[in-house]
Protein backbone atom coordinates (compact mmCIF):
# COMPACT_ATOMS: atom_id res chain seq x y z
CA UNK A 1 0.00 0.00 0.00
CA UNK A 2 2.95 2.15 0.74
CA UNK A 3 4.80 1.62 -2.23
CA UNK A 4 1.80 2.32 -4.57
CA UNK A 5 1.13 5.65 -2.44
CA UNK A 6 5.19 6.81 -3.62
CA UNK A 7 4.38 5.60 -6.77
CA UNK A 8 0.82 7.77 -7.59
CA UNK A 9 2.89 10.35 -6.14
CA UNK A 10 5.89 10.73 -7.91
CA UNK A 11 5.40 8.17 -11.17
CA UNK A 12 3.72 11.13 -13.50
CA UNK A 13 6.65 11.06 -16.00
CA UNK A 14 4.71 14.43 -17.61
CA UNK A 15 5.26 16.22 -14.10
CA UNK A 16 8.25 17.98 -14.86
CA UNK A 17 6.30 19.74 -17.92
CA UNK A 18 2.93 20.47 -16.01
CA UNK A 19 5.22 22.40 -13.29
CA UNK A 20 6.59 24.21 -15.94
CA UNK A 21 3.71 24.71 -18.05
CA UNK A 22 1.84 25.93 -14.12
CA UNK A 23 4.21 28.01 -13.46
CA UNK A 24 4.44 30.02 -17.14
CA UNK A 25 0.71 30.10 -16.88
CA UNK A 26 1.24 32.09 -13.47
CA UNK A 27 3.73 34.48 -14.97
CA UNK A 28 1.74 35.13 -18.29
CA UNK A 29 -0.79 36.09 -15.89
CA UNK A 30 0.75 37.92 -13.26
CA UNK A 31 3.36 39.94 -15.56
CA UNK A 32 1.58 40.17 -18.46
CA UNK A 33 -0.92 42.09 -16.42
CA UNK A 34 1.24 44.50 -14.78
CA UNK A 35 3.78 45.00 -17.00
CA UNK A 36 2.37 45.02 -20.64
CA UNK A 37 3.62 47.13 -23.30
CA UNK A 38 0.54 48.72 -23.95
CA UNK A 39 -0.42 49.83 -20.58
CA UNK A 40 3.23 51.16 -19.77
CA UNK A 41 3.04 53.38 -23.12
CA UNK A 42 -0.55 54.47 -21.64
CA UNK A 43 1.12 55.01 -18.36
CA UNK A 44 3.61 57.71 -20.03
CA UNK A 45 1.57 59.37 -22.92
CA UNK A 46 -0.91 59.93 -19.41
CA UNK A 47 1.76 61.38 -17.31
CA UNK A 48 3.13 63.33 -20.31
CA UNK A 49 -0.26 64.87 -21.27
CA UNK A 50 -1.08 65.67 -17.47
CA UNK A 51 2.13 67.32 -16.89
CA UNK A 52 2.03 69.20 -20.43
CA UNK A 53 -1.74 70.60 -19.18
CA UNK A 54 -0.77 71.35 -16.03
CA UNK A 55 2.19 73.23 -16.88
CA UNK A 56 0.61 75.19 -19.96
CA UNK A 57 -2.59 75.82 -17.87
CA UNK A 58 -0.16 77.30 -14.92
CA UNK A 59 2.29 79.57 -17.03
CA UNK A 60 -0.68 80.38 -19.40
CA UNK A 61 -2.21 81.75 -16.17
CA UNK A 62 0.54 83.20 -15.15
CA UNK A 63 1.09 85.16 -18.34
CA UNK A 64 -2.88 86.46 -18.04
CA UNK A 65 -2.17 87.55 -14.66
CA UNK A 66 0.96 89.79 -15.62
CA UNK A 67 -1.10 90.88 -18.64
CA UNK A 68 -4.00 92.16 -16.91
CA UNK A 69 -2.38 93.44 -13.42
CA UNK A 70 0.40 95.60 -16.62
CA UNK A 71 -2.58 96.36 -17.78
CA UNK A 72 -4.33 97.67 -14.92
CA UNK A 73 -1.12 99.32 -14.16
CA UNK A 74 -1.02 100.99 -17.32
CA UNK A 75 -4.27 102.38 -16.89
CA UNK A 76 -4.00 103.38 -13.24
CA UNK A 77 -0.76 105.49 -14.13
CA UNK A 78 -2.99 107.57 -17.32
CA UNK A 79 -6.08 107.88 -15.02
CA UNK A 80 -3.66 109.25 -12.10
CA UNK A 81 -2.09 111.85 -14.13
CA UNK A 82 -5.13 113.08 -16.01
CA UNK A 83 -6.79 113.59 -12.80
CA UNK A 84 -3.54 114.95 -11.45
CA UNK A 85 -3.87 117.38 -14.24
CA UNK A 86 -7.67 117.64 -14.51
CA UNK A 87 -7.37 119.28 -10.80
CA UNK A 88 -4.77 121.43 -11.43
CA UNK A 89 -5.93 123.25 -14.24
CA UNK A 90 -9.26 123.31 -12.45
CA UNK A 91 -8.22 124.91 -9.60
CA UNK A 92 -5.81 127.59 -11.29
CA UNK A 93 -8.37 128.21 -13.59
CA UNK A 94 -10.91 129.16 -10.45
CA UNK A 95 -8.03 131.31 -8.99
CA UNK A 96 -7.83 133.25 -12.11
CA UNK A 97 -12.04 133.42 -12.32
CA UNK A 98 -12.00 135.07 -9.10
CA UNK A 99 -8.86 137.42 -10.15
CA UNK A 100 -10.87 138.66 -13.18
CA UNK A 101 -14.56 139.23 -11.28
CA UNK A 102 -12.10 141.12 -8.84
CA UNK A 103 -11.38 143.47 -11.53
CA UNK A 104 -14.77 143.90 -12.85
CA UNK A 105 -13.26 142.32 -16.12
CA UNK A 106 -15.89 139.64 -17.99
CA UNK A 107 -14.84 136.20 -17.56
CA UNK A 108 -16.18 134.37 -20.82
CA UNK A 109 -14.11 136.82 -22.86
CA UNK A 110 -10.86 136.32 -20.71
CA UNK A 111 -11.43 132.48 -21.23
CA UNK A 112 -8.60 132.43 -24.28
CA UNK A 113 -6.08 134.69 -22.10
CA UNK A 114 -6.82 132.95 -19.14
CA UNK A 115 -5.65 129.29 -20.96
CA UNK A 116 -3.48 130.20 -22.12
CA UNK A 117 -1.14 130.28 -19.04
CA UNK A 118 -1.24 126.14 -19.98
CA UNK A 119 -0.12 126.35 -23.24
CA UNK A 120 2.49 123.36 -22.11
CA UNK A 121 -0.35 121.40 -22.44
CA UNK A 122 -1.64 121.98 -26.24
CA UNK A 123 2.44 120.81 -27.11
CA UNK A 124 1.54 117.55 -25.93
CA UNK A 125 -0.79 115.69 -28.89
CA UNK A 126 -1.77 113.31 -26.70
CA UNK A 127 -3.72 116.00 -24.65
CA UNK A 128 -7.29 117.62 -25.26
CA UNK A 129 -8.76 120.31 -23.09
CA UNK A 130 -12.13 121.32 -23.33
CA UNK A 131 -14.70 123.98 -21.24
CA UNK A 132 -18.20 123.68 -21.36
CA UNK A 133 -20.87 126.02 -20.06
CA UNK A 134 -24.06 123.79 -19.68
CA UNK A 135 -23.82 121.70 -23.14
CA UNK A 136 -22.10 124.68 -25.07
CA UNK A 137 -18.56 124.58 -26.04
CA UNK A 138 -16.82 127.53 -24.55
CA UNK A 139 -13.13 126.50 -25.48
CA UNK A 140 -10.88 123.85 -26.79
CA UNK A 141 -7.08 123.44 -27.63
CA UNK A 142 -8.39 121.32 -30.77
CA UNK A 143 -9.86 122.08 -33.50
CA UNK A 144 -13.11 119.45 -32.61
CA UNK A 145 -13.81 117.44 -29.97
CA UNK A 146 -16.02 114.58 -30.19
CA UNK A 147 -17.59 113.53 -27.00
CA UNK A 148 -19.27 109.87 -27.08
CA UNK A 149 -22.60 109.34 -27.26
CA UNK A 150 -22.13 107.87 -23.96
CA UNK A 151 -20.90 110.88 -22.31
CA UNK A 152 -22.70 112.01 -19.00
CA UNK A 153 -22.76 115.08 -17.06
CA UNK A 154 -20.62 115.11 -13.94
CA UNK A 155 -22.60 115.83 -10.73
CA UNK A 156 -22.36 119.03 -9.11
CA UNK A 157 -20.53 117.95 -6.01
CA UNK A 158 -17.33 118.57 -6.85
CA UNK A 159 -16.94 114.49 -7.71
CA UNK A 160 -15.44 114.27 -11.21
CA UNK A 161 -15.94 110.97 -13.30
CA UNK A 162 -12.85 109.17 -15.16
CA UNK A 163 -13.23 106.60 -17.77
CA UNK A 164 -11.91 105.64 -20.81
CA UNK A 165 -13.07 106.09 -24.40
CA UNK A 166 -12.41 105.82 -27.91
CA UNK A 167 -12.30 107.77 -30.84
CA UNK A 168 -11.29 107.75 -33.96
CA UNK A 169 -8.98 104.61 -33.11
CA UNK A 170 -7.60 106.52 -30.53
CA UNK A 171 -7.73 104.92 -26.80
CA UNK A 172 -8.79 108.00 -24.38
CA UNK A 173 -8.86 108.48 -20.14
CA UNK A 174 -11.42 111.16 -19.71
CA UNK A 175 -11.73 112.98 -17.04
CA UNK A 176 -14.45 115.51 -16.49
CA UNK A 177 -15.73 117.56 -13.65
CA UNK A 178 -17.73 120.78 -13.30
CA UNK A 179 -15.71 123.75 -11.58
CA UNK A 180 -16.85 124.80 -7.69
CA UNK A 181 -19.84 127.19 -7.20
CA UNK A 182 -20.42 130.02 -7.96
CA UNK A 183 -19.01 128.72 -11.44
CA UNK A 184 -20.61 125.32 -11.08
CA UNK A 185 -22.00 126.05 -14.71
CA UNK A 186 -18.72 125.21 -16.25
CA UNK A 187 -17.47 121.68 -17.28
CA UNK A 188 -14.13 120.81 -17.26
CA UNK A 189 -13.16 118.04 -19.49
CA UNK A 190 -9.85 116.59 -20.07
CA UNK A 191 -8.83 113.45 -22.47
CA UNK A 192 -5.19 111.84 -22.35
CA UNK A 193 -4.45 109.45 -25.37
CA UNK A 194 -3.11 106.58 -24.15
CA UNK A 195 -3.06 104.47 -27.42
CA UNK A 196 0.89 104.56 -27.38
CA UNK A 197 0.59 102.83 -23.78
CA UNK A 198 -1.81 100.32 -24.55
CA UNK A 199 -0.52 99.15 -27.65
CA UNK A 200 2.84 98.79 -26.06
CA UNK A 201 0.89 96.42 -23.86
CA UNK A 202 -0.69 94.57 -26.56
CA UNK A 203 2.63 94.02 -28.25
CA UNK A 204 4.14 92.77 -24.67
CA UNK A 205 1.01 90.54 -24.19
CA UNK A 206 1.81 88.89 -27.67
CA UNK A 207 5.32 88.83 -27.15
CA UNK A 208 4.79 86.81 -23.37
CA UNK A 209 2.31 84.40 -24.97
CA UNK A 210 4.44 83.80 -28.33
CA UNK A 211 7.36 83.15 -25.61
CA UNK A 212 5.22 81.16 -23.70
CA UNK A 213 4.51 79.05 -26.95
CA UNK A 214 7.78 78.85 -27.57
CA UNK A 215 8.72 77.50 -24.36
CA UNK A 216 5.69 74.98 -24.00
CA UNK A 217 7.17 73.62 -27.09
CA UNK A 218 10.66 73.11 -25.60
CA UNK A 219 9.20 71.90 -22.63
CA UNK A 220 6.90 69.10 -24.20
CA UNK A 221 10.10 68.38 -26.23
CA UNK A 222 12.11 67.80 -23.08
CA UNK A 223 9.03 66.40 -20.82
CA UNK A 224 8.44 63.63 -23.81
CA UNK A 225 12.26 62.55 -23.79
CA UNK A 226 12.63 62.78 -19.54
CA UNK A 227 9.39 60.49 -19.57
CA UNK A 228 11.01 57.73 -22.04
CA UNK A 229 14.08 57.97 -19.89
CA UNK A 230 12.24 57.19 -16.70
CA UNK A 231 9.51 54.70 -18.00
CA UNK A 232 12.26 52.75 -20.02
CA UNK A 233 13.17 50.25 -17.06
CA UNK A 234 9.26 49.71 -17.12
CA UNK A 235 9.64 48.88 -20.69
CA UNK A 236 12.28 47.03 -20.19
CA UNK A 237 10.17 45.07 -16.96
CA UNK A 238 7.44 44.71 -19.65
CA UNK A 239 9.91 42.65 -21.91
CA UNK A 240 12.08 40.82 -19.73
CA UNK A 241 8.96 40.12 -17.89
CA UNK A 242 7.42 38.39 -21.04
CA UNK A 243 11.01 36.90 -21.48
CA UNK A 244 10.80 35.06 -17.86
CA UNK A 245 6.97 33.83 -19.09
CA UNK A 246 8.73 32.41 -22.18
CA UNK A 247 10.94 30.39 -19.95
CA UNK A 248 14.06 32.48 -20.22
CA UNK A 249 14.50 32.97 -16.79
CA UNK A 250 18.17 34.11 -16.85
CA UNK A 251 17.00 37.41 -18.27
CA UNK A 252 18.08 40.11 -16.08
CA UNK A 253 17.42 43.77 -15.63
CA UNK A 254 20.55 46.45 -16.42
CA UNK A 255 21.45 48.38 -13.18
CA UNK A 256 22.83 51.64 -13.34
CA UNK A 257 22.56 54.78 -10.60
CA UNK A 258 21.42 54.51 -7.13
CA UNK A 259 17.74 55.93 -7.26
CA UNK A 260 14.47 53.99 -7.13
CA UNK A 261 14.20 52.76 -10.56
CA UNK A 262 17.90 50.85 -9.45
CA UNK A 263 16.67 49.54 -6.63
CA UNK A 264 13.46 48.74 -8.49
CA UNK A 265 15.96 46.46 -10.81
CA UNK A 266 17.14 45.34 -8.47
CA UNK A 267 14.43 43.95 -6.57
CA UNK A 268 13.26 42.52 -9.70
CA UNK A 269 16.33 40.91 -10.63
CA UNK A 270 16.40 38.90 -7.29
CA UNK A 271 12.37 37.91 -8.16
CA UNK A 272 13.78 36.81 -11.06
CA UNK A 273 16.40 34.65 -9.62
CA UNK A 274 14.10 33.36 -7.29
CA UNK A 275 12.00 32.36 -10.29
CA UNK A 276 14.86 30.58 -11.66
CA UNK A 277 16.21 28.97 -8.67
CA UNK A 278 12.71 27.30 -8.05
CA UNK A 279 12.16 26.40 -11.22
CA UNK A 280 15.54 24.61 -11.68
CA UNK A 281 14.08 23.52 -8.18
CA UNK A 282 11.03 22.05 -8.98
CA UNK A 283 12.93 20.40 -12.66
CA UNK A 284 15.80 19.16 -10.38
CA UNK A 285 12.89 17.74 -8.13
CA UNK A 286 10.83 16.05 -10.86
CA UNK A 287 13.42 14.78 -12.50
CA UNK A 288 14.16 13.09 -9.33
CA UNK A 289 11.03 11.75 -8.98
CA UNK A 290 10.96 10.74 -12.47
CA UNK A 291 13.99 8.40 -11.41
CA UNK A 292 12.25 7.09 -8.20
CA UNK A 293 10.01 5.68 -10.00
CA UNK A 294 12.22 4.14 -12.67
CA UNK A 295 14.58 3.03 -9.94
CA UNK A 296 11.43 1.57 -8.35
CA UNK A 297 10.03 -0.23 -11.01
CA UNK A 298 13.75 -1.85 -11.74
CA UNK A 299 13.91 -2.84 -8.00
CA UNK A 300 10.70 -4.43 -8.10
CA UNK A 301 10.16 -6.04 -11.75
CA UNK A 302 13.58 -8.02 -10.70
CA UNK A 303 12.43 -9.91 -7.29
CA UNK A 304 8.67 -9.82 -8.94
CA UNK A 305 10.27 -11.77 -12.26
CA UNK A 306 11.80 -14.53 -9.67
CA UNK A 307 9.04 -15.08 -7.63
CA UNK A 308 6.64 -15.82 -10.50
CA UNK A 309 9.39 -17.56 -11.84
CA UNK A 310 10.32 -20.13 -9.32
CA UNK A 311 6.29 -20.65 -8.51
CA UNK A 312 5.62 -21.52 -12.09
CA UNK A 313 8.40 -23.77 -11.85
CA UNK A 314 6.87 -25.52 -8.71
CA UNK A 315 3.70 -25.88 -10.35
CA UNK A 316 4.99 -27.22 -13.55
CA UNK A 317 8.57 -28.55 -13.12
CA UNK A 318 9.36 -29.51 -9.60
CA UNK A 319 9.25 -32.88 -8.96
CA UNK A 320 11.43 -33.52 -5.83
CA UNK A 321 10.54 -31.75 -2.32
CA UNK A 322 14.32 -30.33 -2.82
CA UNK A 323 13.06 -28.79 -5.87
CA UNK A 324 10.16 -27.30 -4.27
CA UNK A 325 12.48 -26.00 -1.30
CA UNK A 326 14.82 -24.20 -2.90
CA UNK A 327 12.27 -22.91 -4.91
CA UNK A 328 10.22 -21.85 -1.79
CA UNK A 329 13.40 -20.54 -0.16
CA UNK A 330 14.28 -18.06 -3.20
CA UNK A 331 10.72 -16.72 -2.61
CA UNK A 332 11.07 -16.24 0.46
CA UNK A 333 13.95 -14.16 0.05
CA UNK A 334 12.64 -12.37 -2.70
CA UNK A 335 9.96 -11.69 -0.60
CA UNK A 336 12.11 -10.39 1.99
CA UNK A 337 13.32 -8.46 -0.37
CA UNK A 338 10.26 -6.49 -1.07
CA UNK A 339 9.33 -6.36 2.61
CA UNK A 340 12.55 -4.63 3.11
CA UNK A 341 11.30 -1.85 0.15
CA UNK A 342 8.03 -1.01 1.94
CA UNK A 343 9.85 -0.34 5.66
CA UNK A 344 12.39 1.39 4.43
CA UNK A 345 9.60 3.38 2.42
CA UNK A 346 7.90 3.67 5.74
CA UNK A 347 10.68 4.59 7.30
CA UNK A 348 11.24 7.50 5.39
CA UNK A 349 7.55 8.56 5.24
CA UNK A 350 7.94 8.74 9.24
CA UNK A 351 10.84 10.76 9.17
CA UNK A 352 9.65 13.18 6.85
CA UNK A 353 6.51 13.74 8.72
CA UNK A 354 7.26 13.44 12.35
CA UNK A 355 10.15 15.35 14.52
CA UNK A 356 12.81 12.71 16.53
CA UNK A 357 13.38 12.66 20.25
CA UNK A 358 16.98 13.26 20.87
CA UNK A 359 19.18 12.67 24.23
CA UNK A 360 22.86 13.32 25.14
CA UNK A 361 23.88 9.31 23.85
CA UNK A 362 27.22 7.92 25.09
CA UNK A 363 29.34 7.81 22.30
CA UNK A 364 30.77 4.39 23.81
CA UNK A 365 27.20 2.78 23.94
CA UNK A 366 26.70 3.40 20.66
CA UNK A 367 29.54 2.57 19.03
CA UNK A 368 29.35 -0.65 21.15
CA UNK A 369 25.68 -1.35 19.54
CA UNK A 370 27.24 -0.58 15.95
CA UNK A 371 29.98 -3.24 16.43
CA UNK A 372 27.93 -6.01 17.89
CA UNK A 373 25.82 -5.51 14.66
CA UNK A 374 28.64 -5.68 12.19
CA UNK A 375 31.54 -7.45 13.98
CA UNK A 376 30.25 -11.23 12.74
CA UNK A 377 29.74 -10.49 8.87
CA UNK A 378 33.21 -8.31 9.21
CA UNK A 379 34.49 -11.35 10.31
CA UNK A 380 33.17 -13.63 7.93
CA UNK A 381 34.32 -10.54 5.05
CA UNK A 382 37.85 -10.23 6.79
CA UNK A 383 37.02 -6.68 6.90
CA UNK A 384 39.26 -4.89 9.27
CA UNK A 385 37.15 -1.93 11.53
CA UNK A 386 38.41 0.51 13.60
CA UNK A 387 36.41 2.52 16.07
CA UNK A 388 38.16 5.85 17.56
CA UNK A 389 36.33 8.98 19.38
CA UNK A 390 36.96 12.38 21.12
CA UNK A 391 34.16 13.21 22.36
CA UNK A 392 31.69 11.41 25.16
CA UNK A 393 28.35 12.56 24.37
CA UNK A 394 26.18 12.88 21.56
CA UNK A 395 23.17 14.90 21.36
CA UNK A 396 20.58 12.89 19.03
CA UNK A 397 18.22 10.04 18.82
CA UNK A 398 20.42 6.91 19.83
CA UNK A 399 17.86 4.15 17.63
CA UNK A 400 18.23 6.26 14.30
CA UNK A 401 21.52 7.39 14.90
CA UNK A 402 22.84 3.22 15.06
CA UNK A 403 21.12 2.84 11.96
CA UNK A 404 22.91 5.55 10.19
CA UNK A 405 26.34 4.46 11.33
CA UNK A 406 24.93 0.83 10.36
CA UNK A 407 24.26 1.56 7.14
CA UNK A 408 26.87 3.51 6.09
CA UNK A 409 29.55 1.03 7.86
CA UNK A 410 27.83 -1.85 5.60
CA UNK A 411 27.96 0.30 2.32
CA UNK A 412 31.70 0.69 3.09
CA UNK A 413 31.80 -3.19 3.58
CA UNK A 414 30.57 -4.11 0.22
CA UNK A 415 32.99 -1.89 -1.08
CA UNK A 416 35.86 -3.43 0.32
CA UNK A 417 37.40 -6.62 -1.01
CA UNK A 418 38.63 -8.89 1.88
CA UNK A 419 41.69 -7.06 4.05
CA UNK A 420 40.07 -4.13 3.49
CA UNK A 421 40.15 -1.29 6.46
CA UNK A 422 37.26 1.07 7.65
CA UNK A 423 37.39 3.69 9.93
CA UNK A 424 35.13 5.16 12.21
CA UNK A 425 36.32 8.57 13.40
CA UNK A 426 34.23 11.01 15.57
CA UNK A 427 36.28 14.20 16.04
CA UNK A 428 35.75 18.02 17.19
CA UNK A 429 35.99 20.50 13.73
CA UNK A 430 36.48 23.69 15.46
CA UNK A 431 32.62 24.12 17.90
CA UNK A 432 31.35 21.33 15.33
CA UNK A 433 31.31 17.08 16.05
CA UNK A 434 31.79 15.10 12.93
CA UNK A 435 31.61 11.62 12.31
CA UNK A 436 33.31 10.27 9.75
CA UNK A 437 33.22 6.60 7.89
CA UNK A 438 36.63 5.58 5.72
CA UNK A 439 37.25 3.39 4.03
CA UNK A 440 39.98 2.01 1.18
CA UNK A 441 38.06 0.20 -0.96
CA UNK A 442 37.11 0.60 -4.80
CA UNK A 443 35.80 4.44 -4.88
CA UNK A 444 33.58 5.84 -7.42
CA UNK A 445 33.46 8.81 -9.84
CA UNK A 446 32.90 12.24 -8.77
CA UNK A 447 29.57 12.11 -11.20
CA UNK A 448 28.02 9.90 -9.03
CA UNK A 449 28.47 11.40 -5.52
CA UNK A 450 25.69 14.16 -5.85
CA UNK A 451 23.08 10.79 -6.69
CA UNK A 452 24.21 7.95 -4.26
CA UNK A 453 21.67 9.52 -1.27
CA UNK A 454 19.21 9.18 -4.05
CA UNK A 455 15.95 6.37 -3.92
CA UNK A 456 17.65 2.89 -5.64
CA UNK A 457 20.56 4.85 -7.27
CA UNK A 458 22.81 2.11 -8.52
CA UNK A 459 26.93 2.97 -8.90
CA UNK A 460 27.34 0.02 -11.47
CA UNK A 461 23.82 0.12 -13.46
CA UNK A 462 24.80 -2.84 -14.98
CA UNK A 463 24.66 -5.21 -11.82
CA UNK A 464 21.91 -6.30 -10.13
CA UNK A 465 21.20 -5.96 -6.22
CA UNK A 466 22.60 -8.47 -4.04
CA UNK A 467 22.98 -9.15 -0.56
CA UNK A 468 19.20 -8.05 0.05
CA UNK A 469 19.53 -4.49 -0.19
CA UNK A 470 16.68 -2.26 -0.31
CA UNK A 471 18.92 0.47 -1.75
CA UNK A 472 17.34 2.94 -0.08
CA UNK A 473 20.30 2.83 2.84
CA UNK A 474 21.59 6.18 2.05
CA UNK A 475 18.70 7.52 1.59
CA UNK A 476 17.73 7.06 5.36
CA UNK A 477 20.78 7.83 6.35
CA UNK A 478 20.54 11.31 4.57
CA UNK A 479 17.13 11.68 6.09
CA UNK A 480 17.83 11.09 9.39
CA UNK A 481 20.58 13.35 9.01
CA UNK A 482 18.23 15.99 8.22
CA UNK A 483 16.28 15.37 11.08
CA UNK A 484 19.46 15.89 13.37
CA UNK A 485 20.53 19.31 11.59
CA UNK A 486 23.40 17.67 10.54
CA UNK A 487 24.64 17.40 7.07
CA UNK A 488 25.93 14.57 5.25
CA UNK A 489 28.53 14.59 2.57
CA UNK A 490 30.97 12.27 0.83
CA UNK A 491 34.55 12.41 -0.43
CA UNK A 492 35.44 9.62 -3.07
CA UNK A 493 38.52 8.37 -5.35
CA UNK A 494 38.59 5.72 -7.50
CA UNK A 495 40.57 3.04 -6.42
CA UNK A 496 41.65 3.89 -3.14
CA UNK A 497 37.74 4.07 -1.33
CA UNK A 498 35.21 6.51 -0.20
CA UNK A 499 34.57 8.65 3.13
CA UNK A 500 31.75 9.57 4.43
CA UNK A 501 31.20 12.67 6.88
CA UNK A 502 28.20 13.71 8.43
CA UNK A 503 28.73 17.22 10.56
CA UNK A 504 26.57 18.31 13.31
CA UNK A 505 25.90 22.05 12.41
CA UNK A 506 23.14 22.89 14.94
Amino acid sequence: MVIKKEVNHFGSHTLAKATEKILREALDKNFLQVGSSFEGKLMKYRTFLTTLVLFLFSFNLGILIISVTTFKDTVNRAEEKSLGEHYFITSALLKDFYAVESRGIDIEGSLGSLLQSYSYLFGDKKVKLALYKGNQLVYSNRQEIVLPSSFSEPPADGNRLVSMQESDGCTYVMVSGKLPVPYDFYTMIYLYDTTDAITAWKQTKNMLFFAGLILSSLLALGLLLLLNRIFKPLSQISQISRNIAAGAYETRLPISGHDELSEMAQSFNHMAEEIQCQMQQLATAAEQKQQFVDNLAHELRTPLTAIYGYAEYIQKIARTEEDKLFATNYIMSESRRLQNIAYHLLDLATLRENKIERSNVRMEQLIRGVEQVLSMKAAEQKIRITYEYRFETLFCNADLMHILLVNLIDNAMKACDPGGVIKLNADLEGEHKVISVQDNGKGMAEDHLVHITEAFYRVDSSRSRSGGGAGLGLTLCQQIAVNHGAELSFSSELGKGTTAKLTFTS
